[in-house]
C-alpha cells in the first residue's frame, strides 16, 4: 500500500466520520484510529510465509498452501502509551515472559518506561505466547503490538 493510498483513506475517514478503520491489502494490514481531530496510524504485520525460489512440483505446492490457508487467530498485547519497553523489572532479572508460556488476564507481561515512570503492562486475555513482536529496549508508540496470544 502506497501514500497515496493511505492519504485517500484518511480523507474516506474524514468525510465521512469513521473514527477507525482497518484495510487488508496484499497479506498485509492497515488499521487508522481518530483521536480527537487528528488520525493516528497502526500498523499490524503479518509474517506471510517466504515463496520458494523455485516453484516445487503440483503435488507439494498443494500441500504447502493447505497449513498457510488457515487463519491464525491470535490476541495482541498492545501498549497502552508511547516509551520504552522492558521485558523485564531489571537488566539481571529473568523475562516477564517467554515465547510458549501460557499468561493469565492481569499478569504482568512487560514494563514501559514513560517520563522515568515504569508503567507494568498486563495481559487483558489468557493465552500462550507465540511471539514477541518488540525487542528489549526498544522504543515503542501507543497502540503498537507487543506480543501475540494464543488464546487458551
Amino acid at each position: 500500500m502506497n501514500l497515496k493510498e493511505i492519504k485517500e483513506i484518511i480523507k474516506l475517514m474524514q468525510e465521512n466520520e469513521l473514527s477507525e478503520v482497518e484495510v487488508e491489502h496484499e497479506g498485509g494490514r492497515l488499521k487508522l484510529k481518530k483521536f480527537g481531530s487528528d488520525v493516528h496510524m497502526t500498523p499490524v504485520y503479518h509474517h506471510a510465509p517466504a515463496a520458494p525460489a523455485v516453484a516445487p512440483a503440483a503435488s507439494s505446492a498443494s500441500e504447502a498452501a493447505a497449513p498457510a490457508a488457515k487463519p491464525v487467530k491470535t490476541v495482541e498485547i498492545t501498549s497502552p502509551m508511547v516509551g520504552t519497553f522492558y521485558r523485564a523489572p531489571s537488566p539481571e532479572s529473568p523475562a516477564y515472559v517467554e515465547i510458549g508460556q501460557i499468561i493469565e488476564v492481569g499478569q504482568v507481561v512487560c514494563i514501559v518506561e514513560a517520563m522515568k515512570l515504569m508503567n507494568e503492562i498486563k495481559a487483558e486475555a489468557r493465552g500462550k505466547v507465540v511471539e514477541i513482536l518488540v525487542n528489549n529496549a526498544e522504543p515503542v508508540e501507543f497502540g503498537q503490538p507487543l506480543f501475540l496470544l494464543d488464546p487458551a
